[in-house]
């Protein structure tokens, strides 16, 4: 046929028609126009040449953008999405180019019968109406990549489809979930390609006929014990606004979210009350890493005790491989915390891992560290926009603000980008849009804060060991939730490289011990709580071992009042960390390095103050918690703040 475009067989087989396809929405063409093969093979080929647009996470179906303007599913398997990905094997990604005939794939046949599942492997051309006059198939045995079918497109401006009005996706998912039996009647929901997967109690609640004729709804079919609604390429907005309608404790992480609490009116109650969402997310987004923390805090605690002990050369490569073990979730945390964050604000965790991982991206890591982190130095430009490269490892509050930006753009990418071109352009799109605000302007605002903090900390030290120390000891950990506490590890750094000993960071280790004394008061306190109070002992360890963030992000936050009776312990420590002008000769702190606090030329006042402190600040800061900062029935109630959300999103927050 002249100016016919030819189709393969993407796998060896009987070729059929797609009407004999067993599947109802692709052989009732509600997919469109195509064919099937029956395969006795599990190499896979491209049946069309032309660019991956789509590649299914479950790996069962990858979709192809042609020259001649078809757009080309290979569906392998029926209802294969629910075996996860496990009997395929791809060779492809989204925007690869392929040829015809290449192989894309492989699908394990045997594996596929015995999870009792059909294996027509199915092509179908998903734009039909616009773009296919006529589709002949020679049906029979063939081998794959061997011509299967010719297809005559339309000539231009040939389609006969009106295109139909924009389908109030919002609208259809209540109307479906309505039909289906309310949330009630839904034990769970997930999603294909094509269709959204309901898995209900009782299949008889259901009426089928009303979903049908919905608008946006191509078929309903039932299998494997799921009520699947078939929508075709609009699944993913049908799917979101489904999820949207059931409720807390539906979609793809089930996590619960509760319904949007008002603000309450005035400034000031209205300040609490954001604060206390902002601490809300910062926990959440951490929980899920607080173990790994606690973890690698303890090795590296270990790891600085070994060194310190003369056991160990920091310069051997045992030294360095134990050392990347302990640090590797620390340098890191942007990639998890953009995965966690994304969670728990809405947004694509895939996407904002990535953002995480530009954030930590090694060459911007070496031009942050050739200048100080808190000075405003020009590092770096950004189309020609003079900007300060900050280091953002060890960070959180960047990529916490990075997902709740995500969580914003991502609704309204999905909105305004059409779906054909929706799965490069959103995520393109994203990632640069959302880095570029945090390097551009996030990092350098955070280190103009630390700037002049650092300024200001340095006045106060010699202004006043003691009143510095009251004061340093009792907010720093404050500063380390917004990730200003950047601005005393330069001062730490010049005080040693100058004097060989730093008085800052006595102090420092002061507000590391309180942590770990008030999340061990938790420890004890707890009586019937097993998971709160294994997670407190590790983060007592942890903290103990001089990484805080696993009891401050784990526990004391968390809870509230225990952050507050900890920082008083802190406060206490500092206070008399600077009156008996404690110093350190090292930057190891907390209990685990207690051998930074002794003099090179011999044990002297400063280890002696550093034992006297300790022992203070322990007392302080485990009376207080004990007595007013914790009790057991916290844990009962869940923190008031994971009730807010603003607008459809979780909100914002900051960290270090």
């Amino acid at each position: 046929m002249k100016g016919t475009v030819k189709m393969l067989a993407p796998v060896s087989g009987q070729a059929i028609d797609m009407a004999e396809v067993h599947d109802p929405m692709f052989s009732e063409k509600d997919m469109g126009e195509g064919y099937g093969i029956i395969p006795n093979s599990q190499d896979i080929v491209a049946p069309v040449t032309g660019k991956v647009m789509l590649v299914a996470s479950t790996k069962h179906a990858i979709g192809f953008s042609t020259d001649d303007g078809l757009e080309v599913l290979v569906h392998m398997g029926v209802d294969t999405v629910e075996l996860n990905g496990a009997p395929f094997n791809l060779f492809v990604k989204e925007g690869d180019t392929v040829k015809a005939g290449d192989k894309i794939a492989t699908m394990d046949i045997d594996a596929v019968k015995k999870a009792g599942k059909v294996t027509d492997v199915i092509v179908a051309i998903t734009n039909t109406a616009k773009t296919v006059k006529e589709i002949h198939v020679n049906k029979g045995a063939v081998k794959a990549g061997a011509e299967v079918a010719e297809v005559e497109p339309m000539a231009p401006g040939e389609a006969t489809v009106k295109p139909t009005k924009n389908v109030n996706y919002e609208e259809l998912g209540k109307d479906i979930v309505k039909n289906v039996g309310g949330a009630a009647n839904v034990e769970n929901v997930i999603h294909c390609i094509t269709r959204v997967r309901f898995y209900l109690k009782d299949d008889n609640k259901a009426n089928d006929d009303v979903i049908k004729n919905m608008k946006g709804v191509l078929d309903v079919a039932k299998a494997g014990g799921q009520y699947q609604v078939v929508i075709g390429p609009a699944v993913d907005d049908v799917y979101d606004a489904v999820v949207k309608a059931l409720g807390p404790g539906f979609g793809d992480d089930s996590t619960v979210k509760a319904e949007k609490v008002p603000a309450p009116k005035g400034v000031w109650p209205k300040t609490k009350f954001y604060f206390s969402a902002l601490i809300g997310v910062i926990t959440a987004s951490m929980m899920p890493v607080i173990g790994l923390l606690a973890a690698s805090g303890i090795l590296k605690g270990l790891l600085a005790l070994i060194v310190s002990a003369k056991w160990l050369s920091p310069t051997s490569s045992t030294y360095m491989i134990i050392n990347a073990m302990g640090d590797s979730v620390f340098y890191f945390l942007p990639i998890l915390v953009g995965f966690t964050a994304a969670k728990r604000l809405g947004a694509n965790q895939i996407i904002m891992g990535v953002v995480g991982g530009v954030l930590a991206y090694p060459t911007l890591v070496a031009v942050a560290t050739k200048t100080s982190s808190t000075a405003m130095n020009i590092n770096g430009d950004f189309f020609g926009i003079p900007i300060h490269v900050a280091n953002y490892t060890y960070s959180i509050f960047p990529m916490i603000a990075a997902a709740w930006l995500a969580a914003k753009i991502e609704p309204w990418l999905k909105k305004h980008i059409i779906i054909s071109l929706r799965m490069i352009l959103s995520p393109l799109l994203e990632v640069f849009i959302v880095s570029a605000v945090i390097i551009v302007i996030v990092g350098p605002v955070i280190t103009l804060l630390s700037s002049y903090l650092a300024n200001g900390i340095v006045a106060l030290l010699k202004f006043s060991p003691a009143i510095s120390g009251l004061l340093i000891g009792g907010f720093y950990q404050c500063l380390v939730i917004f990730g200003l506490h950047w601005a005393v590890i330069p001062v730490v750094a010049s005080q040693i490289a100058t004097t060989g000993h730093s008085a800052l960071n006595a102090i420092v280790s002061a507000t590391m011990v309180a942590q770990g004394a008030a999340a061990m008061a938790v420890f004890f306190k707890t009586k019937k709580n097993i998971d709160m109070k294994q997670i407190a002992g590790a983060a007592t360890l942890s903290a103990f071992s001089g990484v805080t963030e696993p009891a401050m992000y784990g526990i004391n936050l968390k809870y509230g009042r225990i952050f507050w009776t900890a920082n008083i312990g802190s406060a206490v420590g500092g206070l008399i960390t600077g009156m008996l002008h404690v110093d350190m000769w090292g930057f190891a702190g907390s209990l685990i390095g207690f051998a930074s606090f002794i003099n090179p030329k011999g044990i002297d006042s400063s280890f002696t103050g550093y034992l006297i402190a300790t022992v203070v600040t322990i007392i302080v800061s485990f009376t207080c918690t004990y007595l007013f900062g914790f009790k057991e029935e916290d844990l009962e109630a869940s923190h008031a703040v994971e009730k807010v959300r603003l607008g459809s999103r979780e909100p914002a927050a900051t960290t270090n």
